[in-house]
């Protein structure tokens, strides 16, 4: 985070998201004087940060421009940026359904651009990030963006920016998928007698706890499966509905996804 400190960094916009990648970068060793952050509507919580640039003058050639504002606002907020690109500045995009290609219109084909799809568990640390770079974005900056996306999670990079659309379906959004499959958990117990709030206590604790234990176990989540399907017992006689080829999960899932990921692409274009 040297170069960071030495030349700054300049986050544009700073909502959610921006709000828990700029607490990491600062958990990171990252100066707050370091950070230019454009924000037109700073949140009380982005005002109390002591030491920020908030709303100042951008610095002349700062190491990395994170976007972070909503696509729709791409237009609007990239242009103030222009005379950044060219090249000594890497842009960072979190901006959902925002190819490459439009950035690159906006700065410059040689400006060093790399995209990024987090998901909303980056708010507590939890998130994961797929990247993908254009072709001025060298390995140097590919490790930089890394760096700076892991103050929220995990990452992981692209073979192709193709694929992006596909993370959005799945991670991107995924998070809203398990919190339904809490809901209608939660709402299942209910129809089996138990008052709402111990079934949504329930629920959350064991799709949390689940998660947390796939996330930490060296077995697949197939084998976790089986490790607590006892044969002829409960656990298998709900899997028979859950695990039907016709009506059960898999088909929903994948037509899910696929809707989620066609939505991606129409937005892309």
């Amino acid at each position: 985070m040297e170069e960071i400190n030495r030349r700054g960094l300049v986050l544009l916009g700073c909502g959610k998201m921006g709000s828990a990648l700029l607490q990491g970068w600062l958990a990171q060793g990252i100066a707050p004087d370091a950070v230019t952050v454009l924000d037109p509507a700073p949140s009380d919580w982005l005002k109390a940060q002591s030491g920020l640039r908030l709303n100042e003058d951008l610095p002349p050639a700062p190491a990395v421009v994170v976007v972070a504002v909503k696509p729709q606002m791409i237009g609007d907020a990239l242009p103030a940026l222009q005379a950044l690109g060219g090249g000594e500045t890497l842009f960072i995009s979190i901006a959902a359904g925002t190819d490459l290609a439009r950035f690159e219109a906006l700065l410059d084909g040689a400006t060093p651009i790399i995209r990024t799809m987090p998901n909303t568990p980056a708010a507590i640390g939890q998130g994961i990030t797929a990247l993908i770079g254009n072709g001025a974005a060298d390995a140097a900056a590919l490790d930089l963006a890394e760096s700076l996306m892991q103050a929220v999670g995990q990452t992981i990079r692209l073979e192709s920016e193709s694929q992006m659309d596909a993370v959005t379906a799945v991670s991107g959004s995924g998070p809203a998928y398990v919190f339904h499959m809490i809901e209608c958990l939660a709402a299942a117990g209910v129809a089996q007698g138990l008052a709402p709030d111990l079934a949504l206590s329930l629920a959350r604790a064991t799709v949390s706890g689940a998660g947390a234990l796939a996330e930490a176990a060296d077995e697949s989540p197939a084998q976790l499966r089986i490790n607590v399907t006892s044969p002829a017992g409960t656990t298998e006689a709900g899997l028979k509905v859950l695990m039907d080829a016709q009506t059960g999960l898999p088909p929903l899932v994948e037509r899910t996804v696929e809707a989620a990921a066609d939505r991606s692409r129409e937005l892309g274009k």
